[in-house]
C-alpha cells in the first residue's frame, strides 16, 4: 500500500490543476514529487529553499492576495521552527492556509529529534481557530485534503504518517465515527492507531470511537457514547500524551469522569530505532495499550497478543 505522503504530490497537483486558487509552496522537502505540476503551474508551485519562516511567511502572502496555499514540509519544519510565523503572518493577519506535514512524531527515527515533532498538535492548541486533521489511511489523507482545501479561507493542519490503519473508514472532516460500542468505558483512537486500539480492545466492553479530525473536538459525539458506555475516557493519540485531555473534559464538564490521555510521553528517547521501536517505547504498542485500557476501565487484559519488543 502507498503512504500518505506517496499521495500528496499527485493529490495536491490534480487540485492545482482544478483550482487556479490554490497554490504549493515547498521548503526543498517533496519538491521532486511536483515536478511536472510546476511545468504546468509555474506560477503556483513555488520551492523558497530551506528557509522554513520563509515557507509560511510566502504562504501568508499569496493567502493575502486570494489565494488557498497548501504548505508542505516535515512537522518539525511545518509546525515548529517556524511558529512565530504561524502565529503572526496567519493568525495575526488573519488569513488561512492549509499546512501539510509529513514524519509524524517519529516517522523517520533516523533524522534524529530534529525530525521527530510529537508536540505539533499541542502547540498549535496554543492558537485560536486551527483545524486539525490526523488521518489513519492514504485514502482518509486525500479526503481530508480535499475538506481541507475547499475550506474557504480557513487554517487548517493536515498530519500525514506512513503508519496507517490496515483500512480506510468514512471521513466527514467533522466528526469521529463509532467503530465498536460497549458499555465500560469510551477509547477514543485517533489516525493510524486505531488498529492497534482494536487488538487491544478486542473482547473488552468497551466503546471505540475513531478520530481523523480532532481540532474542532467533536464533543457531541463523545458525550452520546458516554450515555450508554460509561464516563471514562481513553485517549489514544499519536502525538503527546493528553493533548485533547481538556478538550475531552470540556465536552464532559457538567458530568463526573475520569480522562486518561495515552500518547507519546514528554521524555525523549535518545535512540535511533525504527518506528516501530519507539511506537513500542512509548507503550503505544497493542500490548501495552491493553494493559493500560484495561487497567483504567477496571476490566481484565486478555491473552493472545504479541509481547512488545524490549525498549
Amino acid at each position: 500500500m502507498d503512504t500518505m505522503r506517496d499521495r500528496l504530490a499527485p493529490a495536491v497537483s490534480r487540485l492545482l490543476d482544478e483550482d487556479p486558487r490554490v497554490a504549493v509552496v515547498l521548503a526543498e522537502i517533496g519538491r521532486d514529487g511536483f515536478t511536472d505540476a510546476w511545468r504546468r503551474h509555474p506560477d503556483r508551485v513555488i520551492n523558497v529553499g530551506i528557509r522554513e519562516q520563509l515557507l509560511v511567511g510566502a504562504g501568508a502572502g499569496l493567502a493575502l492576495t486570494g489565494m488557498r496555499p497548501i504548505l508542505h514540509t516535515f512537522a518539525s519544519f511545518l509546525v515548529e521552527r517556524p511558529f512565530e510565523q504561524v502565529k503572526l503572518d496567519l493568525g495575526h493577519q488573519g488569513v488561512g492556509a492549509v499546512l501539510v506535514s509529513a514524519a509524524a512524531s517519529f516517522d523517520w527515527p533516523a533524522g534524529g529529534y530534529t525530525h521527530m515533532a510529537p508536540g505539533d498538535v499541542a502547540l498549535l492548541d496554543t492558537l485560536d481557530g486551527w483545524t486539525v486533521h490526523v488521518p489513519g489511511h492514504p485514502d482518509e489523507a486525500e479526503a481530508l485534503l480535499r475538506h481541507a482545501v475547499a475550506a474557504g479561507d480557513d487554517k487548517v493542519y493536515v498530519r500525514l504518517s506512513v503508519q496507517s490503519n490496515a483500512d480506510r473508514r468514512p471521513v466527514d472532516g467533522k466528526h469521529f465515527v463509532t467503530v465498536r460500542e460497549g458499555s465500560s468505558g469510551v477509547v477514543i483512537a485517533v489516525g493510524p492507531l486505531l488498529d492497534a486500539v482494536l487488538t487491544a480492545t478486542e473482547g473488552l466492553d468497551a466503546t471505540v470511537l475513531y478520530a481523523t479530525t480532532v481540532r474542532p473536538f467533536d464533543a457531541a459525539a463523545l458525550r452520546r457514547a458516554t450515555e450508554t458506555a460509561g464516563t471514562d475516557v481513553v485517549l489514544v493519540e499519536p502525538y503527546l500524551a493528553g493533548t485533547s485531555a481538556s478538550a475531552a473534559n470540556d465536552a464532559l464538564r457538567d458530568v463526573s469522569h475520569r480522562v486518561l490521555g495515552l500518547g507519546v510521553r514528554r521524555a525523549e528517547l535518545r535512540r535511533y530505532g525504527t518506528a516501530e521501536e519507539h511506537t513500542a517505547a512509548h507503550g503505544l504498542d497493542a500490548r501495552s495499550l491493553r494493559e493500560r485500557i484495561s487497567a483504567f476501565l477496571g476490566t481484565r487484559a486478555g491473552a493472545g497478543i504479541a509481547s512488545a519488543p524490549d525498549a
